[in-house]
């Protein structure tokens, strides 16, 4: 049976266990004792390790046949070390299945009689995020437009890649990267902030934003592992399509409170925090051709007001 190790067993990672919950071996580094019963009530076997302590990744070398790698990286810095640190890890691990031009679908494999998944399984793929292609100012953005992030947090993400495609390059191993939008839920929503009834920037100054849903971005993991091309990037992004402050109002529609006002980018730009000052610095529109033509991935939540009312 395939052995799939995921690194970061938060709600993606958590959601992704169940989607493969019978269909592979599942591991999950964890580096909160406490937390050990949640795994495996979710059917992933703990394995304790720490991404910021390199002596506890040793076991890591040789256990799994692919990796789920949904860990974040610091908070703090240019560069991810977990990641590193990660790589260094896997390095390792003679398991881990090499490039295959052969490489398809898993219902393929079967189709031809192919029982062990090993060879057909994509050995890592990655969460990133979208904000590596920096400011776009609105433009439709493909997965070829080169990166260009302008923040802390979008070059830890883009460090994380250059580390990740380098070892799949000199490693001979496959490597997809899905650089993921705003990742929402029905509980992970911006509902504090609607509440406070924040402002949102005027529609004619407003920015173009792109959602996903967790439980699509979960689907989308497991689709790369198994029908990602080598060494590949995917933008992954639904077909919402919004401007920011007509997400607001979504999210208010569906809290039953009223719509946020809409006041000039200077006035925005004083009330927020400076976080939100630096999403509202950049704009952009991802296409979502590659997933839906290479992974051939249908989205369970095409719009935002749609994955609200699920799960």
């Amino acid at each position: 049976m395939l052995r799939i190790l995921i690194i970061g067993c938060g709600d993606v990672g958590l959601r992704a266990a169940r989607l493969l919950r019978g269909r592979a071996r599942l591991l999950g580094l964890n580096r909160r004792p406490e937390r050990a019963a949640e795994l495996r009530a979710a059917g992933v076997t703990p394995v304790s390790g720490d991404l910021d302590g390199r002596a506890s990744l040793r076991r890591l070398a040789g256990l799994a046949d692919a990796v789920l790698h949904f860990a974040p990286p610091p908070a703090e810095g240019v560069h991810d070390p977990r990641t590193r640190r990660l790589v260094a890890a896997l390095s390792g691990a003679r398991s881990l299945a090499r490039a295959n031009p052969r490489h398809g679908l898993k219902g393929y494999a079967y189709r031809q009689g192919y029982k062990d998944l090993r060879a057909w399984a994509t050995p890592l793929v990655y969460i990133s995020t979208s904000g590596v292609y920096g400011d776009c100012a609105g433009a439709r953005v493909e997965e070829t437009r080169p990166a260009r992030p302008n923040n802390a947090r979008a070059k830890r993400r883009a460090d994380a890649e250059h580390r990740l495609r380098r070892w799949a390059g000199h490693a001979g191993r496959r490597l997809a990267i899905l650089r993921a939008p705003g990742i929402y839920a029905r509980d992970r929503m911006p509902e504090e902030r609607v509440r406070k009834g924040l402002p949102a920037l005027l529609p004619e100054e407003d920015i173009h934003t792109n959602h996903i849903h967790a439980e699509d971005l979960a689907r989308l993991a497991v689709a790369a592992l198994f029908r990602g091309r080598s060494n590949r990037l995917y933008n992954a992004s639904d077909d919402s399509g919004l401007k920011m402050g007509d997400w607001f109002d979504v999210v208010a529609d569906h809290l039953g409170l009223p719509r946020p006002p809409r006041l000039a980018r200077d006035e925005v730009m004083a009330a927020v925090t400076p976080a939100m000052r630096s999403f509202l610095a950049e704009s952009r529109r991802l296409s979502n051709r590659r997933i839906k033509s290479e992974l051939r991935f249908r989205l369970r939540y095409p719009t935002v007001r749609e994955g609200l009312k699920g799960s």
